[in-house]
Parts: structure tokens; C-alpha cells; sequence
């Protein structure tokens, strides 16, 4: 019998507080962080020691790299070079400039991490939507490409390994349990279709939603080349600061096919640009000290609270709960099940650690219910790269925030629509497209389940 303890019934309370106070930003959305810590140190859930330095956690960290080399990009002027290069390409009509936006954030994630990706292209947004309106007042065209962008950035990043490093984890665990390893073709192989096609939906999703006020940026060519030709040839700092981000982006990509640089951390080789920036004094003190550390905090409380559930026992109890619910439902229904609490989960406490609570789980279970494994770790992938529904699901969604075009609230309300229609693609891809590409989704039911058994009693 799986009994949860005072501390996991703590830690499932302070988790629905949290994401209360995130939803309605009762306090600002780092200061809910902090209060994560303080409220695990004062009622003695987790010692203090263990609740704060999670907010040091090497993940954060990887967040304030991805953030300094958007910084980098901004202020060398990159961002504008990039941005008035793809507007000459879209043209002037706001819908393809949202479709421009978003296949340029969907291309990069497959050779980058989604976090370094939205951190490159937030600035790049900004100078573009400077040019749709100078107040920076928010409109539905700025919700639209901002959010977009957070909800692209997940889309993209379940098409290849080097999009998140959830790709890998899960991996590890599926070589584990099942015995057989996922080659990175294969990964994409099944992946690609479904993240392609969440990527045009969700141009189209926010055209409906968010369909801009004016359908053209008039004169917007002219600006645009004008902009263009007065940043002149680019200059040997913009190139600096190119070679360093690219070789960041080499090093961390090469992790996955490099032994020896597998064992380096990736937040270690993002950092080194950060260094490398002040070292050729790229940027300055007083960039430094503009930093978001709102959104910081905010991923430091998310790490905090997801590993406070996990510590605990309150994920573990979670998972085999809501698995035990789906023990006898038809093979279809499981599958979405697990991909419904790998969604919830993801949204509350980042993606690697909803795969790390729920995945395995589900892999000991899906054989003995006559589902293969294969579907069950890649319909999860799918739903833990798009948290579409709080801020602190994905590091893409906070970063769009800053552009204060959107609220949580708006983010929430937006996000469970969009959610709603990734289940949708989802079941259609596990019930007829994954099939006809040779996926396994079914499996003939073991005699014997004492694995499974033991999981369930709870």
C-alpha cells in the first residue's frame, strides 16, 4: 500500500498553492518562487538547505546562459540584422510574418536547446513588432507573436534529440526498462510529422485567436530596407559574438554523439559564452544587472517544487494514482491517459521531470496491458514539450512574458484551448498515422504482471 507521508501531502499542498499564485499572479511570479522555498524550510517538508540550493539548480543555470546570449544578440545588433533579413523574405502581410516567426523559432530548435532558442529570438521579436507598433502597448498582433513564439519553441523541440534535454532522459529510461535503444533518426523519424503539423496549427490557432488589427504593415519594405542598409556591413564584434554562440550551440549539439563530451554538463558549455561575452567585453556590468531575475526565480521555484514532489514521494503517489485509474481501459485510452498526466505535470514542474515521474511508471505497466512501450514514450515526449498552459512549464513561456504583451491569466485561458487540440492531434497520430509508419502500439499482454501489480496496489 502505497501511504503518502506528512511531507507529501505537504508537498502536493504547497504544489496546488504554487500554481495558484502563478495562474492569478496574486504576488509576482518570482516572489511565489521564493515563497516555495521559504514554505518547505518553515513547515519542514525539506530542509532549507535542500528547498533553496534547487534553486541553483544547473538548469537555472542554463537559463541565464540562454538568457545572456539573447542579450548578446540584442545588443551587438544581430537580432536586427536577423529580423529585418526575414521580414525582406515575408513581406509585409502580418500573417506571414507570424508564419515567418514561427518556422524560423520550429527551424532552430532541431540543432538547439528551446530555451537557447526563444532567448535568441525574443529580441529578435521585439524589433520586429517595434515596427507593427512603437507604443509596445499590447495588442492581439504582439500577444500572438510572443506566445506564439513560447508555444512554437515546444512544438519544434520534440522534432529532434537536441531540442530539450528531456529527448535524452527519456531515452535513458526506454533503454532501461525496455531493453532496446532509440537511434536519434528513429526519434525524429516518428516525431518530425506531429511536430510539423502542431507547428501549422498553431499558426493557424493564433490567427483565429489572435488575428492581428492590421492585415499589412504598410511602407513596411521600404522601412525594412532602409533599416537594413543604415546597420551597414556587419561588424567584427557581430561576428564574435556569432562564432561564440555557434560553437556553444556545436558543443552542446555534439553531447549526443561525442562520449567524451557527454559526461560535460551542458549548462557548464552555455556558461562559457557568458564568460567569453564579458571576458571580450561584448557586455558590461550594467548588462549583467538587466538580466530578468524575475524569471529566474521563477524556474528556480519550479525546480524546487519538482523535486521537493519527487523527494517526497507526493510524484511517485501522483503517477501510480492516476495510472491505477487506467489498469483496465482499452489500450487507446491508456495512452492518452499517461499523455494527459505527463501534460498536467509537465505544465506545473518542467518537462525533464514529468518524464522522470511518470515515464517509468508507465513503461513497467504498458506491456502487461497489451500496449508497447514505443507509443507510450512517444506520445509522452509529444505532450511534455508543449506546456501550453502556466508560465512555468517551459522556459520559452516566461521568456515571452517579459514582453509584457500577455498576462498569466491570458496565457492560461489560451493555453487550455491549445492544449485541448495537441490531445486531438495526438490520438489521431496513436491511432492512425503512427501505425501506418510502422510504429508498434499494441503488444500481447504478459501472463504475469508482479511489476505492475506491486505499482497499482497504491
Amino acid at each position: 500500500m502505497f501511504v503518502l507521508s506528512r511531507e507529501g501531502k505537504a508537498a502536493l499542498g504547497l504544489f496546488l498553492l504554487a500554481a495558484t499564485w502563478w495562474v492569478f499572479e496574486v504576488v509576482p511570479i518570482g516572489i511565489t518562487s521564493i515563497a516555495i522555498g521559504v514554505i518547505q524550510a518553515v513547515f519542514l517538508i525539506r530542509s532549507a538547505e535542500v528547498a533553496f540550493s534547487n534553486f541553483m539548480d544547473p538548469s537555472v543555470w542554463f537559463i541565464i546562459g540562454s538568457v545572456v546570449i539573447g542579450m548578446s544578440f540584442s545588443k551587438t545588433g544581430l537580432t536586427r540584422r536577423m529580423a529585418y533579413k526575414m521580414l525582406q523574405m515575408v513581406g509585409e502581410r502580418t500573417s506571414m510574418i507570424y508564419l515567418g516567426s514561427f518556422l524560423m523559432v520550429a527551424a532552430m530548435t532541431l540543432i538547439m536547446a528551446h530555451t537557447a532558442v526563444a532567448a535568441a529570438m525574443y529580441p529578435l521579436l521585439v524589433a520586429i513588432y517595434a515596427l507593427y507598433d512603437e507604443s509596445n502597448k499590447p495588442t492581439r498582433f504582439g500577444k500572438g507573436l510572443f506566445m506564439g513564439m513560447a508555444f512554437v519553441a515546444g512544438a519544434g523541440s520534440i522534432i529532434t534529440l537536441l531540442g530539450s534535454a528531456r529527448g535524452a532522459v527519456a531515452v535513458g529510461f526506454f533503454k532501461d526498462i525496455s531493453g532496446r535503444e532509440i537511434s536519434f533518426f528513429e526519434f525524429t523519424y516518428y516525431l518530425a510529422p506531429i511536430g510539423i503539423a502542431m507547428v501549422l496549427l498553431l499558426w493557424a490557432f493564433f490567427m483565429v485567436f489572435f488575428k492581428p488589427e492590421h492585415k499589412t504593415i504598410p511602407g513596411l519594405k521600404e522601412r525594412v530596407h532602409d533599416l537594413n542598409v543604415n546597420l551597414g556591413p556587419i561588424t567584427k564584434t557581430e561576428i564574435i559574438t556569432l562564432i561564440i554562440v555557434l560553437a556553444c550551440i556545436a558543443s552542446m549539439s555534439l553531447r549526443s554523439f561525442i562520449p567524451a563530451l557527454e559526461a560535460v554538463n551542458k549548462s557548464a558549455l552555455i556558461l562559457i559564452s557568458t564568460i567569453l561575452f564579458f571576458l571580450l567585453k561584448i557586455l558590461t556590468i550594467e548588462d549583467l544587472e538587466k538580466i530578468p531575475w524575475n524569471i529566474v526565480l521563477l524556474f528556480g521555484g519550479a525546480m524546487s517544487i519538482g523535486l521537493c514532489l519527487w523527494q517526497t514521494g507526493a510524484a511517485g503517489w501522483l503517477a501510480i494514482k492516476w495510472l491505477g485509474i487506467l489498469e483496465n481501459a482499452h489500450w487507446l485510452v491508456f495512452v492518452l491517459g499517461v499523455s494527459l498526466f505527463v501534460l498536467i505535470m509537465t505544465n506545473f514542474i518542467m518537462n525533464v521531470a514529468a518524464i522522470a515521474i511518470s515515464l517509468p511508471v508507465a513503461l513497467v505497466i504498458a506491456p502487461y496491458l497489451g500496449v508497447a512501450p514505443e507509443v507510450v514514450f512517444y506520445s509522452s515526449l509529444v505532450t511534455a514539450g508543449m506546456p501550453f498552459i502556466l508560465l512555468v512549464g517551459a522556459a520559452p513561456n516566461a521568456i515571452a512574458y517579459e514582453s509584457k504583451q500577455f498576462t498569466s491569466g491570458e496565457f492560461f485561458k489560451y493555453g487550455i484551448p491549445a492544449s485541448i487540440m495537441l490531445m486531438l492531434v495526438l490520438a489521431i497520430f496513436v491511432w492512425l498515422i503512427w501505425p501506418m509508419m510502422g510504429m508498434p502500439v499494441t503488444a500481447s499482454p504478459a501472463i504475469e504482471n508482479p511489476a505492475a501489480q506491486s505499482l497499482l496496489i497504491g
